[in-house]
């Protein structure tokens, strides 16, 4: 499966589960403050760009789920695994992360990046984030590396 795939079966599960939400509890839909959400948006990017571990973890709670076209990571200790990783991938102070997008829409956040490191570059890296109360409880991901674009 391509990369692309992997990218548009990710976005395409995040919309499926934010529209199963809406109509399962459609009564009970919560007033949503897109300013909170860019606030989650901001401070998640600035944590993860600085390799700030508990910083990053505290945008999520024990329900939140995150996606990648490789693994689905549910709950706290399996997406702290994914952003050790993540860290170890793009070294602070041996990365340069450069937001290129960012945008909100009421609970849904979407960003887009690129990394340069030495060991790889990242041409192209999306974020979606459904936001409900301050926390991160979905999340996909998708990116290309140089490499993987040739």
């Amino acid at each position: 499966m391509t990369t692309y795939t992997n990218i548009i079966l990710a976005a395409s599960i995040l919309l499926f589960t934010l529209s199963s939400c809406t109509q399962e509890n459609s009564s009970e839909v919560p007033s949503v403050d897109p300013a909170v959400t860019q606030q989650v948006l901001d401070h998640h990017w600035k944590t993860f760009a600085e390799n700030d571990l508990e910083g990053v973890m505290a945008d999520y709670t024990e329900e939140s789920i995150l996606i990648t076209p490789d693994t689905t990571y549910r709950g706290l200790d399996a997406i702290r695994d994914n952003f050790i990783s993540a860290f170890e991938a793009f070294p602070a102070g041996e990365s340069t992360l450069t937001l290129k997008k960012s945008v909100v829409e009421q609970e849904v956040g979407y960003i887009l990046w690129e990394a340069s490191t030495e060991n790889f570059d990242l041409i192209f890296a999306t974020d979606t984030f459904i936001i409900r109360d301050g926390k991160i409880v979905r999340q996909t991901y998708g990116g290309i590396t140089a490499q993987e674009a040739e």
